[in-house]
């Protein structure tokens, strides 16, 4: 992964956390500072394995790491919000 594919993918992890959130069903208590940070480590993980499967680099719009990306978002909001929805207050 090249430097210009790290900036790319915390540039697109900032869409791909949004877009995590909105596949999620339900409400989600998290706040936006978590959901960007949860996109941007989807983006980040989620170029790894596309690069790592081989389909980093396609002709045209990456429509697999694109879908890799958001998968692991709302994965990852999926775990947040349910451990931030256990804690007590």
């Amino acid at each position: 992964m090249e430097i210009s594919g790290i900036f790319t993918a915390i540039i697109i992890g900032l869409v791909i956390g949004s877009l995590g959130r909105l596949v999620v069903p339900g409400k989600q208590n998290l706040p936006i500072w978590l959901t960007v940070v949860i996109g941007v480590a989807a983006a980040l993980l989620g170029t790894l394995v596309a690069s790592v499967v081989g389909v980093a680099d396609t002709p045209g719009i990456d429509w697999i790491e694109l879908f890799l990306q958001v998968a692991l978002a709302a994965i990852g909001v999926s775990i947040a919000a349910g451990k931030r929805g256990r804690r007590t207050r």
